[in-house]
């Protein structure tokens, strides 16, 4: 074992959840201390960066443009960003940014202040994310299945899984999944008190002992 991973960035296969494709480097080159993507705009005027804030989690999120010009959108403020540009922004600034030039790539780096990063696996469930958009669940279900059994070790896909069953009758499977979920980050016992994916189970004792 050399201890050191080298991939050039064509060599991480995009990853299309129905927004911006993007390249899960963290995923890619097996790093559990901090969350790290890229995504690349194919041509001029295509959103590199899907709009969102990140006040769910409270992460910072740190940008580099490495190649080509973007432009970001900060809260709705405009900003030019060049080939070398750095783009520091705090959890609830609205941000999304587009190509300027063809090939232009943007790096993201993540993470919560005072808090140990944790790998939710987010990158497993991508490929079925739109699936869950369009509300085909069942093909959710069967498919979800065959990614966390090649990538067991994450909580986030197993809670996804959970909301999928449970909208579907699956009972007993959506109780022993989001209790596999909990085990592996304790966060997600406090998202699933308000989810409203798991209504139709929420008054099972077994669930109820689940959220505390």
């Amino acid at each position: 074992m050399s201890g050191y991973t080298i991939a050039h960035l064509e060599e991480i296969d995009e990853l299309d959840n129905g927004r911006c494709p993007q390249r899960p480097v963290r995923h890619h080159l097996g790093i559990t201390s901090f969350g790290i993507s890229a995504w690349t705009g194919r041509a001029k005027g295509d959103r590199i960066i899907n709009e969102h804030d990140e006040t769910y989690d409270r992460s910072e999120e740190l940008y580099l443009v490495t190649a080509g010009r973007a432009v970001f959108e900060l809260d709705g403020e405009r900003r030019d960003a060049p080939a070398g540009t750095f783009v520091f922004v705090q959890p609830e600034v609205k941000r999304t940014a587009f190509a300027e030039e063809s090939g232009t790539t943007i790096v993201a780096v993540g993470g919560v202040p005072g808090k140990a990063y944790e790998a939710a696996g987010w990158e497993v469930w991508a490929p079925v994310s739109q699936l869950y958009d369009e509300g085909d669940y069942e093909a959710v279900v069967e498919r979800g299945r065959e990614l966390i059994e090649a990538n067991p070790r994450y909580g986030l896909p197993l809670y996804n899984l959970a909301c999928c069953e449970a909208l579907t009758g699956r009972t007993d499977d959506a109780i022993a999944h989001l209790r596999e979920a909990v085990g592996r980050s304790e966060r997600l016992r406090a998202h699933a008190k308000d989810d409203s994916d798991f209504d139709s189970i929420r008054e099972i004792p077994a669930f109820q002992e689940l959220i505390g």
